[in-house]
């Protein structure tokens, strides 16, 4: 994407949310790469505006030494962010990485608009979207690979996504995080001269540790940007680079929702859950796999009443509510024992089992 002649990253989210991001901005690297796929030269006024200068805050209240605040404004003093909401349009400032602060911000914006983000992997079958909210580490991205295998399947991403009050699913083909237990299930990303990666058995510590130092590494974009180009957790790729030749899908109505979670028992099993079960778990489940400064943001805004608790959630929850009203929800549980390998397997199995009677009711 080329920057525009006022020095600046368009991205327009599905139409509903723009961001404009300062090209001299720290943030614009990593915005760059992962909001990549909603990239623009179209110039709109922007609903989020992203660079590195604070606005002044006159008479800012303070919340001991963390938070200081206004009616409509936040700064994070341990992390150098502010976030202003200014009517409709919210901006943020920060000289590190911003990401952890745009995604509550986007999902905000996001659900004024009719829309809620979701953390899920997110399919289309046959034209319509199937929604697999799951916490990390249940086995999304290699489940996602192997219904890729089969015919009629296209992705949309694997792990956040937007669903619509009119109940399409909005696909987020960010880049993927590809881990050494992924070896088997990918394997042309492990092909020829590649970073190295930790060997599986050690990737859930570097895994913990990298987590514990996030937050104060992504205060210095350039530690930040060499950190995750050379983790050994992970690599990065795109969805074109992990499924060659085949179609990405932006937007799709959706068919049902299977929330994905392991647990302790000794079979997988795949129960019938409500709508309204299904909205608190995706509201419940996007929240706590945000990152730990996603989360203070949320925590920020809303104990300054910048935007309360009350507000964000009700809101969030109707739009969810209107997406799943009359939608299969089901919980599909596998055992905790099962690799990633064999966990998607069976996720596998058992929604080639359901999707028919479930495409069937939708016809």
């Amino acid at each position: 994407m080329r920057t525009s002649q006022t020095n600046a990253l368009h991205f327009d989210i599905h139409g509903r949310v723009t961001i404009r991001v300062d090209a001299k901005a720290p943030a614009a690297h990593q915005l760059r790469s992962m909001l990549a796929c909603f990239a623009t030269d179209a110039e709109r006024p922007a609903d989020i505006v992203v660079d590195d200068q604070p606005e002044p805050m006159p008479d800012a209240g303070l919340l001991e030494h963390e938070l200081a605040y206004t009616e409509d404004s936040v700064r994070f003093n341990a992390d150098r962010v502010q976030v202003v909401r200014d009517g409709e349009q919210w901006r943020i400032h920060g000289a590190g990485e911003l990401l952890t602060s745009v995604v509550p911000v986007l999902d905000a914006a996001m659900i004024g608009r009719g829309a809620a983000m979701i953390h899920a992997a997110t399919m289309a079958y046959r034209g319509q979207a199937i929604a697999l909210p799951a916490a990390g580490g249940t086995g999304k991205t290699s489940t996602a690979a192997k219904l890729m295998r089969r015919d009629g399947w296209s992705f949309m991403g694997d792990d956040w996504a937007f669903l619509a009050e009119d109940a399409t699913l909005l696909g987020y083909a960010k880049p993927m995080f590809i881990k050494p237990h992924h070896r088997a299930i990918y394997p042309h990303l492990f092909e020829g001269v590649r970073k190295p990666l930790v060997p599986s058995r050690l990737s859930q510590g570097v895994g913990r540790l990298t987590t514990i130092v996030h937050p104060y590494v992504i205060r210095y974009p350039r530690l930040a940007d060499f950190s995750r180009r050379w983790s050994p957790e992970h690599r990065m790729v795109t969805a074109e680079t992990a499924f060659p030749g085949r179609k990405v899908t932006t937007a799709a109505p959706l068919a049902a929702a299977v929330y994905v979670e392991r647990f302790e028992g000794t079979r997988t099993r795949i129960l019938e859950r409500t709508a309204d079960w299904m909205v608190d778990r995706m509201i419940g489940n996007f929240h706590i796999e945000m990152a730990g400064f996603s989360q203070q943001v949320v925590t920020g805004l809303a104990a300054t009443s910048v935007v309360p608790w009350r507000e964000h959630f009700a809101a969030k929850g109707v739009v969810l509510s209107k997406a799943l009203d009359g939608r299969p929800c089901h919980l599909l549980q596998v055992p905790s024992a099962y690799t990633a390998d064999e966990a998607s397997d069976d996720i596998v199995r058992h929604l080639e089992q359901l999707l028919p009677s479930v495409l069937d009711e939708q016809a």
